[in-house]
């Protein structure tokens, strides 16, 4: 038997069953009688069976044509299915969407495009995973992640950036912290006096500060570094220090009354930050990945990454 069935041959087969003889197919068909039974005779040759016999004026299965037969339905029923998924596909009514963002960026999805994408379309299955700028980066360029919602990645021709938003890194302290009182964009060496709390160095955040402590000839010695925005947060609203951060990640905690504000910096590095969504460049988005991605640019647009 052949690896392979002509389908065409299988459709006269079916016909032919359908109809109980050849004349019958051949009409429905608009084929001549000879042509059908030569396609027949070509596919006993690839099944290497006889597949019809004579029964009075028609012809009925063998017991190889009867598991052909069953074979060539279920897989009409299953193409049939097949097609039906890429339906629903097209509809947004079932698929799955792999997201991977800096920690910050979650709580801005959840109130904003991905909670309003998952309300209107709850056959769509989502996976969030947070990382840092180079663990972004990598799931993106790997394809292992739709979507990427990063700070300031790195220069690299894989990656496609939809939109990019400005998000300068500033000193966030609560309203009471010394810092508050000098009523001018903050130097690096403003905050050495005072503990600190950065991210690791993996994330594009802790990358630009770096440039402006070098372009400023010092270094800071954070009290915390560590890889959650939430940590950092927490060491704000505690009265423990100083953060320097994108506004954007920071939750508006409130602690005894006093709120965190935002200091700006003077440093021109530290103000030339972006939030980007990117995708993989040249990588065709499933329907359901593609909608996301333009409602999420289009929230940006439109409101605030806060």
């Amino acid at each position: 038997m052949q690896e392979t069935l002509d389908s065409r041959r299988l459709r006269y087969f079916m016909q032919v069953l359908e109809h109980g003889s050849v004349r019958g197919a051949a009409e429905a068909l608009d084929m001549d009688p000879s042509a059908v039974s030569r396609a027949i005779g070509l596919l006993e040759q690839e099944c290497g069976a006889r597949l019809l016999e004579r029964h009075g004026r028609g012809v009925v299965p063998t017991e190889a044509g009867l598991l052909l037969a069953d074979y060539q339905r279920r897989q009409n029923s299953e193409q049939r299915q097949l097609l039906a998924q890429f339906d629903s596909i097209r509809k947004l009514e079932r698929g799955h969407i792999d997201i991977v963002a800096g920690e910050g960026f979650i709580d801005w999805l959840m109130r904003h495009s991905l909670r309003d994408f998952m309300a209107e379309y709850p056959g769509i299955t989502v996976d969030i995973e947070v990382g840092s700028t180079d663990d972004i980066v990598e799931r993106i360029v790997e394809q292992h992640a739709h979507i990427g919602l990063v700070f300031q990645p790195p220069r690299d021709e894989r990656l496609r950036t939809h939109h990019s938003h400005p998000q300068p890194i500033e000193a966030l302290v609560l309203q009471a912290h010394p810092l508050t009182q000098l009523q001018r964009p903050l130097l690096l060496a403003d905050l050495v006096p005072y503990p600190g709390a950065m991210l690791h160095r993996g994330f594009g955040v802790r990358q630009h500060i770096e440039a402006a402590e070098i372009s400023e000839g010092l270094r800071l010695q954070p009290a915390l570094t560590t890889t959650s925005f939430n940590a950092i947060a927490h060491f704000v609203t505690a009265g423990l220090g100083y953060a320097l951060g994108a506004r954007m990640p920071m939750p508006a905690y409130e602690i005894s009354g006093e709120r965190v504000v935002a200091l700006p910096m003077a440093n021109p590095l530290l103000s030339q930050g972006q939030a980007k969504v990117v995708t993989r460049q040249g990588r065709q988005l499933p329907p359901a990945a593609g909608v996301l991605l333009q409602r999420i640019v289009a929230d940006i647009k439109h409101r605030a990454l806060a």
